[in-house]
């Protein structure tokens, strides 16, 4: 269990990320992305993480799938540490191209929140739990973990399911290969939450860019392992 000081202080953190976007009828996705900027994601990666995930946005298939079927609230926060979560992103409604590209400018343009501290990945998911509260009420609610590594500091991500709000959220994972053998064990095993649940996989930091590209695509189309197709020549790079 997490301490009564511990809980406010995350309560806290979270609430001077600023207000959530307003509620919007026909919202059907709250999506969360959780970027790793623990201590095993030096520099370089850190840059390629972002610049993946901002290409990701910026991919076709992927902006088709942001604006067919209705609005989708989007959110970002960096994690690493037990109290070193930090919302880059508030959350934002994302109705048109400008506000993908709005996002994605946001997203590129802010620094680095920690680069020294270690993976406390069940603090990183109550955080994003409690995020998720502050989000648009949607007919979906999604938290996407990107990380290379396994909880190393705190508790595990069992015991935030059990004490943080994940009611109805499905957590998907991005497991990053290079820094930790049993981070795809780890992600499928234990990060991976919900009904559909699924993981992705990056072949190191390099391929971060074609894994989220893929993994945004499932998430905004709802899709689940036995049904996925390629949707085109833009997710097969």
């Amino acid at each position: 269990m997490v301490s009564a000081l511990r809980t406010l202080a995350l309560l806290l953190a979270v609430l001077t990320a600023g207000p959530a976007a307003a509620d919007e009828a026909g919202c059907r996705l709250s999506l969360l992305l959780a970027l790793d900027v623990s201590s095993s994601v030096d520099d370089g990666e850190y840059r390629l993480q972002k610049e993946g995930l901002v290409g990701a946005l910026g991919d076709p298939d992927v902006r088709r799938a942001l604006l067919d079927g209705g609005p989708v609230a989007l959110a970002v926060y960096e994690w690493s540490g037990r109290n070193q979560s930090t919302v880059i992103l508030g959350w934002s409604l994302i109705d048109g191209p400008d506000a993908i590209d709005r996002a994605a400018g946001i997203i590129l343009g802010t620094p680095r929140s920690f680069n020294r501290y270690p993976t406390a990945m069940g603090y990183a998911l109550g955080f994003g739990a409690t995020l998720m509260t502050r989000a648009p009420a949607c007919d979906r609610r999604v938290i996407d973990v990107s990380g290379d590594g396994i909880t190393n500091d705190g508790f595990r991500p069992q015991q935030a399911y059990d004490h943080y709000p994940f009611d109805g959220v499905v957590v998907n994972g991005l497991a990053v290969l290079g820094s930790d053998p049993r981070v795809v064990d780890y992600y499928r095993g234990e990060v991976a939450h919900g009904p559909g649940a699924f993981v992705e996989i990056a072949e190191g930091y390099s391929d971060f860019r074609r894994a989220m590209t893929r993994k945004l695509f499932r998430e905004l189309n709802d899709m689940i392992i036995g049904n996925l197709a390629p949707p085109g020549a833009g997710l097969r790079r």
